[in-house]
C-alpha cells in the first residue's frame, strides 16, 4: 500500500459543495492500494499511522503521535494517483493501483481498523470526485509505502 501523510492543522473533503469529511490538528492520510496488497497491509498502515511520531513535543521535537495529541484526527481519502508511473511518457499510467473493486475494499478496511483504534476518524468517498482543502502544518509531508 502507499500512503501520503501530512501533518494538518485542518483539512476538510468536499464533494459536490459539500464536506463529506473534516478534521482540526491531526493528519490528512492519502492511501493507494496496490494489486496483492491485502488486509494484513491495510492494518500494518493504520498501526504505523498510529504510531507514527510526527507531532512536536513540549520541546519542539517531533516526539509525539497523533494518539498523543488531544483532539487530533484522522482524515483518509482513496487516492489512487499515488501508483502513478510517468517513466513512459507524459501521460501518466496507473497500472500499478489496484483494481477498483480491491482498492474500495482495502480502502474501507483501513477505515474500520482506524475507526476501531482512534476516536477522530474521518474520511473521503472512495471514487468520487473530491476537492480536498488543507493547511499543511510545518510543513510535514512524510510518503510511506507498506509491503
Amino acid at each position: 500500500m502507499l500512503a501520503v501523510i501530512q501533518r494538518v492543522r485542518e483539512a476538510r473533503v468536499d464533494i459536490a459543495g459539500a464536506t463529506v469529511g473534516a478534521i482540526e490538528a491531526g493528519l490528512l492520510v492519502l492511501v493507494c492500494a496496490e494489486p496483492g496488497d491485502t488486509e494484513a497491509q491495510a492494518d500494518k498502515l493504520v498501526a504505523k499511522l498510529l504510531k507514527l511520531r510526527i507531532f512536536s513535543d513540549d520541546a519542539g521535537k517531533m516526539n509525539r503521535s497523533v494518539q498523543d495529541v488531544p483532539g487530533a484526527g484522522l482524515l483518509v481519502v482513496s487516492q489512487f494517483t499515488l501508483a502513478a508511473d510517468v517513466s513512459g511518457g507524459n501521460r501518466p499510467s496507473f497500472t500499478g493501483a489496484a483494481a477498483p473493486e480491491q482498492g474500495r475494499r482495502l480502502y474501507d478496511i483501513v477505515l474500520r481498523l482506524a475507526a476501531e483504534r482512534h476516536p477522530r476518524v474521518a474520511s473521503g468517498r472512495f471514487g468520487a470526485d473530491m476537492q480536498v482543502h488543507l493547511v499543511n502544518d510545518g510543513p510535514v509531508t512524510i510518503p510511506m509505502t507498506i509491503r
